[in-house]
């Protein structure tokens, strides 16, 4: 026996490993060829010299291969017998191997699926097929998809079967459909418990404000026609008249950011520039007494309801006036452009799907990190004392560009005032 050298050179190691590539690739070609039906013979030399295997002769290998399947096979003649079958198909349909050889197929489909069975049967000796039956398991029937071909072997051509069980598809399936009627059925819930909270909303405001007139109505009555109030008591109505104005804000507040929930889809073409110009003319009193600057460049056309947009618009405006550095002329500058994803970071874009429009004031600012929650609602960075209103306003924004299918955010840092940024689509999709 010729021993090998432990200490092979490079070059040696080298010529091995073409050798071995080449190996390789010819057992590869080989496969390929024996799969395509290229060749249907294999000269192999063995410890016995040469030996021929052909395809028929390579039925038990065939076999093997197939017992270790996790999937249930078949083979059948061209009258639909059995000639052979692995465990995982005598385990399918409980019983013994020895007791399945020789039947029909068919004996183990359901009675409800034999004429489809029976189509694929016909259908499988011209071209390969698929299809799905129910297979009989004792009492039970499994679902089962049939995968035929056929196949030569030493006994001729048979059909070859293979059987995937498809229980946990099936229940899988039947689950996300009983998921998916729940969530129907949650979402049917849902809307019919947002109508009763708008109604109940629409209903309660109505009914608060009837009093809460009253009570301004004769607090300032009792304020101007009665002298002989102390200066305690004239600053106790003070505050009563004041607490009621506020009341009534927020009552208006909520039933507008109830309003929001109704399904008001109706978009138009509105001109952004007109928005502004009427948003103007809405704090005109105000602009003159803060002795504020509003500067708006060129804004687009787009779809969108004007209504909202226009509160949308007001909101921030009306933020940026009130919460302004003393002995400071509030400045606010509008400015658009079109990009082309809905991202605060996206590019500039020419013909971009996107709107960003930013509105950014030389207030008193807030710190970042109270940037998500300035949108919630009742939500205040500040003493009501100090500012008015009612943390109700950035929340209806948000909630209205969001109906917009658009985005909000903020950027802002204390003492250096604020940008809002807004995200809209130039086109809505019909609802």
């Amino acid at each position: 026996m010729r021993t090998e050298h432990p200490n092979k050179t490079k070059e040696e190691l080298l010529a091995e490993l073409e050798e071995l590539r080449f190996q390789l690739h010819e057992a590869t070609e080989t496969l390929e060829a024996i799969r395509t039906g290229q060749i249907d013979a294999l000269v192999v030399h063995g410890s016995n010299g040469h030996q021929i295997y052909t395809l028929k002769s390579a039925d038990q290998t065939y076999r093997v291969f197939i017992e270790k399947m996790t999937e249930g096979a078949v083979t059948l003649n061209q009258e639909g017998l059995i000639l052979y079958a692995n465990s995982q198909f005598a385990s399918m349909v409980r019983c013994s191997l020895s007791d399945v050889i020789g039947l029909l197929f068919q004996n183990f489909v359901a009675a409800e699926n034999r004429p489809r069975y029976n189509q694929l049967f016909e259908h499988c000796w011209k071209e390969d097929c698929k299809g799905e039956v129910l297979l009989i398991a004792g009492k039970d029937k499994t679902p089962v998809q049939l995968s035929l071909t056929t196949l030569a072997l030493e006994e001729g051509i048979s059909l070859s079967i293979i059987l995937t069980d498809l229980t946990a598809q099936k229940r899988a399936q039947q689950q996300l459909h009983e998921n998916n009627l729940k969530l129907e059925e949650s979402n049917r819930a849902l809307e019919t418990s947002n109508h009763d909270l708008q109604q109940f909303a629409s209903i309660a405001s109505h009914d608060l404000q009837e009093p809460l007139r009253k009570i301004t109505i004769f607090s300032n009555l009792l304020k101007e026609r009665n002298e002989a109030l102390s200066p305690e008591a004239k600053k106790y109505l003070e505050k009563i008249i004041e607490s009621s104005s506020r009341m009534k804000t927020l009552i208006i507040d909520i039933l507008n950011y109830s309003k929001l929930s109704a399904n008001d889809h109706t978009f138009e073409q509105v001109d952004l520039n007109k928005i502004v110009a009427d948003i103007k003319e809405d704090f005109e009193l105000l602009i003159a007494e803060k002795g504020a600057i509003i500067r708006s460049g060129e804004l687009p056309t787009l779809a969108a309801n004007k209504g909202q947009i226009r509160q949308v618009f007001q909101n921030i405006v009306s933020n940026a006036l009130k919460f302004t550095k003393p002995g400071i002329n509030p400045v606010i500058d509008v400015k658009a452009k079109r990009i082309g994803e809905k991202s605060f970071a996206a590019a500039e874009q020419k013909d971009g799907n996107y709107v960003l429009l930013c509105f950014k004031d030389n207030g008193i600012g807030f710190g970042q990190q109270y940037v998500q929650h300035i949108f919630s609602l009742f939500e205040r960075l500040n003493s009501k004392d100090k500012y008015e209103g009612t943390g109700i306003g950035l929340a209806i924004a948000k909630k209205i560009v969001e109906k917009h299918n658009g985005l909000i955010n903020a950027v802002s840092k204390e003492g250096e005032g604020s940008e809002f940024q807004i995200i809209l689509p130039f086109t809505q999709n019909p609802v």
